[in-house]
């Protein structure tokens, strides 16, 4: 029986982990960690006995030691308690689901320690690509992405390891506001951003969707996760997401994954990899479905998508620059403290203001980091 740990799993992808393990019933889950979120917690431990579990403050982790006194369960906190999760040694598969850079060190801890990763924690990659994909092939250890995107790049792959990519063709929603223009984006609220055409997903990365953000993590993180240049991979909208993502080899032919949009199949297939499982939820009807339609991205309005090919071209700290001046930027909108377009203006800003780092340990990738937020603090 496969043994799993999952880093955010009060999140969206968390308990969406936890719903197909349950459906299967033939893994067993040996430790969780979250941020703040202690109520769901205690419901998560009740439910799959865990044997160690992590929350981030050491208040929250006292109380939740007397929710949880009835059960045999250690709770730790703070990032020590994630390390310490991340190479439990009866653990097979770390589950990251943890949002933000807060994922980097457990993520090497894990790779390490020897554990498979199922990556579901873009800002790894975006950030520190560059030292986690050359450990991991050190260490041997699979990265599995659980991202519906490069999951279904992954499958795409299978069975064509030796055969030459040519392109990969990235699929994009396009968000709830495609198709405006941006006096149109102007006067844009929270809750409005919150609505998702497609996807049910935590508010940070539905807002990062509406904004072509999170689109340019995912150019950022296929880089690293295939090996492939950036003029390799080209963003395409397709707003019935059914198409998750391609592949085009150098003949020309073009294998694709498809399938609804249920995050839980990447989750499911990053599991039991390389096995396919049943799994419950609606299947795809391509008759009532109808028609596929697709788009280029508009990006004059959507900047977020240009400015992540060009962090991404500048290398070094600049993706780390970008990816925290998101964060931030997000974090102050769903606080009704800035405008949506403000976000954008904000990561240009930042990017432009940062001191260049050609090849920045985890230390500088985290300095930068607390660079940004300190001048986006000092501006807005």
């Amino acid at each position: 029986m496969k043994k799993v740990a999952i880093l955010g799993s009060t999140g969206s992808i968390g308990t969406q982990t936890l719903e197909v393990i349950d459906e299967h019933k033939d893994i067993e889950v040996v430790a969780l960690a979250c941020g703040r979120n202690i109520s769901l917690m205690e419901q998560q431990i009740r439910k799959f006995k865990p044997k160690l579990v992590s929350v981030w403050s050491k208040e929250d982790a006292a109380a939740l030691k007397t929710a949880v006194a009835d059960l045999y369960v250690q709770v730790v906190y703070g990032m020590e308690g994630l390390l310490e999760i991340a190479t439990m040694p009866q653990m097979d598969i770390l589950v990251t689901a943890i949002v933000g850079m807060l994922g980097i060190r457990p993520t090497i801890a894990a790779i390490k320690a020897g554990k498979t990763i199922a990556l579901a924690n873009k800002e790894t990659l975006v950030t520190a690509g560059h030292i986690i994909m050359p450990l991991a092939k050190e260490c041997n250890v699979p990265i599995l992405p659980v991202d519906s995107e490069h999951s279904a790049i992954f499958q795409s792959l299978n069975g064509e390891r030796n055969n030459k990519i040519a392109k990969i063709l990235l699929t994009a929603s396009g968000g709830p506001f495609r198709g405006r223009t941006i006096d149109q984006l102007k006067d844009i609220q929270v809750e409005d951003a919150l609505k998702h055409p497609n996807w049910e997903m935590g508010r940070k990365i539905t807002i990062d969707s509406s904004t072509l953000v999170n689109k340019g993590l995912e150019v950022m993180e296929a880089k690293w996760l295939f090996d492939v240049t950036l003029d390799q991979i080209q963003v395409v909208v397709h707003p019935q997401s059914v198409i998750h993502s391609a592949v085009e080899y150098e003949d020309g032919a073009v294998i694709a994954q498809l399938g609804t949009p249920d995050m839980r199949l990447p989750i499911q297939y990053a599991l039991y990899y390389p096995n396919r499982r049943s799994l419950s939820g609606k299947r795809l009807d391509l008759f009532e479905l109808g028609q596929l339609t697709f788009e280029r991205p508009d990006t004059e309005t959507f900047r977020g998508l240009s400015l992540a090919y060009r962090a991404m071209e500048r290398g070094g700290n600049i993706p780390t620059a970008f990816n925290a001046a998101n964060e931030k930027a997000v974090a102050m909108f769903l606080n009704h403290k800035i405008g949506y377009l403000d976000i954008i203006d904000i990561i240009e800003a930042s990017m432009e203001q940062c001191a260049f780092k050609e090849n920045p340990d985890v230390n500088e990738i985290l300095a930068t980091e607390q660079e940004v937020y300190d001048f986006i603090d000092s501006r807005w």
